[in-house]
């Protein structure tokens, strides 16, 4: 099954891609290699802010992770025109927890953006990965992941 009909099967239609808040781009592509810009637990709605273990709940977390990737998804798409099936890995991402002090289940709440790159691409949505907890994300959004992902 192709990845642009895994997303329909799941419910989810990518948001347009966001654009860079600062002096930076949102992705780019050397090589075979699209490198994306952080992503926020942003959506139409406002997203989810706060501070998990304080304000946000780890499951709340862990839908703002799935957001995180929803919003990757969004850049991958403009990476590759469109194309998802373009996609040959997802070779690494990047999970940042804005954390209370004595939060440490950082990896479960990234686990909600791997889970979905794995719903999307399979196998090839299986990646290595980073999951680190900060005292401030930006804007006060609870979750931000990056992604390195190779392409053809």
């Amino acid at each position: 099954m192709s990845a642009n009909a895994r997303l329909t099967e799941l419910g989810i239609s990518l948001p347009e891609p966001a654009k860079a808040v600062a002096n930076y781009v949102p992705y780019v592509r050397t090589g075979n290699l699209v490198h994306i810009s952080g992503q926020l637990s942003n959506d139409a709605s406002g997203g989810v802010k706060g501070t998990v273990g304080q304000d946000v709940t780890p499951e709340q977390a862990q839908a703002a992770a799935r957001l995180c990737g929803i919003n990757l998804l969004a850049q991958i798409s403009a990476a590759v025109d469109g194309d998802l099936d373009r996609v040959v890995r997802v070779v690494k991402l990047g999970g940042f927890v804005q954390a209370a002090g004595d939060f440490t289940a950082i990896p479960a709440v990234i686990n909600g953006c791997s889970d979905l790159m794995v719903e999307v691409f399979g196998d090839a949505g299986r990646h290595a990965r980073s999951a680190v907890g900060v005292y401030r994300l930006p804007l006060g959004f609870a979750v931000e992941v990056d992604a390195v992902v190779e392409v053809r």
